[in-house]
């Protein structure tokens, strides 16, 4: 039996030329989201989420939005085949699509605001020159000791047990690899991002940004909306806080599963590119179901599974 519904939205990474094109010509509200973008943006994402190429589709300022569309699509075709969550959830800038999707933000600012945010992030890694690295096989504690150790690294991503990504000046990222492998982690590796995001080194976009968040009109979710950045429920009071927090604070996706799981979710639903976060929510738990939905054959798949 299907307890709480909680919809989940990715996060940067996730991004794949194709992305929501199947689903936008299957359903005519799916599409519409893409119009919704090219109004609010005035440039077509739609055909750069279709058809890329994938260097453009990869620009920071341009991946930001292309996902929260491709997850506003996908959000509209399961809405519209009559499935609805008892609360939102989101993986860094997939906080954005949580929040339309509790009905606290409008698509459109919702749009304006991740260019916004796409554009702050990019400046900031260029002014501060940053990288990650992923490592795989260590308690998060062990992981946590090593950054406490070393200048200028720190804890980004709480992935699932086990994959925990650290963000840093290079000098600090590359010593805490080689911190973690004599440690015994499985993999230490750094990823091809562009700077050290979710670390002090992007607090100026933070700064950058808080006036278009502070412009912005929020509403009271109207499901649950569950913030990685403080693994707790906000309010349209906390949430522009929260947005400008999430910019150089770690996101919690493993403390935040298991507190929906204990608080009654059963079902985790993906929504948008990939299936990164369905995977991740597997190896946290695997007592609860987790689908992600980008196609039509998908949002079949997904019906099957609410019915039993």
């Amino acid at each position: 039996m299907i307890g709480k519904v909680a919809f989940c939205f990715p996060g940067q990474g996730s991004q794949e030329v194709g992305m929501g094109a199947a689903i936008a010509a299957a359903y005519p509200a799916s599409q519409a989201v893409f119009d919704t973008a090219a109004a609010a943006l005035g440039f077509d994402l739609a055909a750069l989420c279709f058809d890329g190429p994938l260097d453009a589709l990869s620009a920071t300022d341009v991946t930001q939005p292309a996902l929260l569309a491709a997850s506003l699509a996908s959000l509209a075709a399961v809405r519209e085949a009559g499935v609805a969550a008892d609360v939102a959830v989101g993986h860094s800038v997939g906080e954005y699509g949580a929040l339309v999707a509790a009905g606290a933000v409008e698509a459109a600012d919702a749009f304006r605001l991740v260019r916004a945010r796409g554009i702050a992030t990019a400046a900031a890694a260029e002014a501060s020159p940053g990288a990650m690295a992923a490592i795989l096989g260590l308690d998060d504690g062990v992981l946590e000791r090593l950054c406490a150790g070393i200048d200028g690294v720190w804890a980004a991503n709480y992935n699932c047990p086990g994959q925990l990504v650290v963000s840093g000046t290079g000098p600090g990222v590359d010593a805490l690899i080689s911190a973690a492998t004599e440690a015994g982690a499985r993999r230490a590796m750094r990823l091809n991002v562009a700077g050290g995001f979710h670390s002090p080194l992007t607090a100026t976009a933070a700064t950058t940004l808080a006036p278009a968040i502070a412009a912005t009109a929020f509403s009271e979710p109207l499901i649950g909306f569950f913030s990685t950045t403080t693994c707790g429920y906000e309010t349209a009071e906390t949430i522009p806080r929260v947005l400008v927090e999430q910019l150089s604070a770690p996101v919690r996706f493993t403390q935040s599963v298991q507190a929906l799981v204990a608080d009654g979710v059963t079902l985790f639903v993906e929504l948008g590119a990939g299936s990164v976060l369905s995977g991740l929510v597997k190896r946290i738990d695997r007592s609860v179901q987790a689908v992600s939905v980008s196609t039509p054959e998908h949002v079949t798949r997904l019906l099957e599974v609410v019915r039993g």
